[in-house]
């Protein structure tokens, strides 16, 4: 059965644009957030509003989350009763960035309610879920996917079947955060010595970006890198989640992973510094502080 009816929650910077996404398919979608202009730009855009997580969920034949952390999937799933309302053989896609081991529990108790579901976390920031172009890393059953198959790749153009087991998906993303974590915090420390050595940060930029030492990360922090207050796309306290996620994993593999390590503890240093909240680019203030710059 092809999927008509989606429930969607978290309408945050990330899951507005795909919920939109989806309605613009045609698809009939029922979005809960808790913040009102969200579900006023979702209803704009041809989408429903649902007053509850549970009344998103009534009737659908996948409910897709877009939460923080799996700490949130299971309030919306389990307290706030959205799981009970689903009919028998709908399917739950959770596409947050959570521990592979989170994610597996999340499936055995959503099996034990005769539910489907897909373990299928994303990259591509803002900009790849506005544009439909998400990086999509799915693990599930080959007929589960094919059955959700429409509402994934109305999300993303790069749709990658990793695995038949719920937490595989999520051991991807967690490679691919280290990476992106690692990336960011790097891009920050050549910015800060930049600065330190009185070069043009644009320039910089321009020299760099064409340049062996250019990556994407580069291309798109980067010039938020030196704006005082850019758009919020991810926030510095997504990595403190997300590498706390890559080191917990390295530390139950008994795996050393010390540029991980060095990162997270730059992005706690920005949190700290009451950061949290703010564009991920803001970790850069945390190494300006390092260099002797009081934070801008």
């Amino acid at each position: 059965m092809s999927a008509k009816k989606i429930g969607f929650v978290g309408l945050g910077a990330m899951g507005l644009p795909m919920a939109i996404n989806l309605a613009r398919k045609q698809f009939h979608v029922a979005g809960f957030d808790l913040r009102e202009e969200a579900l006023a730009a979702l209803v704009e855009a041809g989408g429903h509003r649902a007053v509850s997580a549970a009344e998103a969920a009534s009737g659908a034949d996948v409910l897709v989350l877009m939460v923080v952390n799996a700490a949130q999937a299971e309030a919306v799933l389990f307290a706030a009763r959205a799981a009970e309302t689903l009919p028998k053989g709908a399917t739950v896609v959770l596409m947050a960035t959570a521990a592979p081991a989170q994610v597996a529990a999340i499936a055995q108790r959503l099996a034990a309610l005769g539910l489907d579901f897909v373990d299928a976390p994303v990259s591509g920031g803002t900009k790849g879920a506005t544009a439909g172009a998400l990086t999509i890393m799915a693990a599930a059953p080959k007929a589960t996917i094919e059955r959700v198959r429409p509402v994934l790749e109305s999300l993303g153009d790069k749709l990658f079947h990793v695995g038949e087991t719920p937490g595989q998906g999520a051991a991807v993303k967690t490679v691919n955060q280290l990476l992106c974590g690692v990336h960011i915090a790097a891009l920050a420390e050549a910015m800060a010595m930049a600065e330190k050595a009185g070069l043009d940060g644009k320039l910089m930029l321009q020299i760099l970006g064409g340049s062996a030492a250019s990556s994407w990360m580069l291309h798109d922090r980067g010039p938020r890198m030196l704006e005082a207050e850019p758009v919020v796309s991810s926030a510095v306290d997504i990595f403190v989640k997300d590498l706390g996620i890559v080191l917990d994993a390295g530390r139950a593999a008994k795996l050393a992973l010390p540029l991980s390590a060095a990162a997270h503890q730059m992005f706690l240093a920005a949190s700290g510094m009451g950061l949290g909240g703010k564009d991920d680019s803001h970790v850069v203030e945390a190494y300006r502080v390092l260099a002797g710059r009081p934070p801008t």
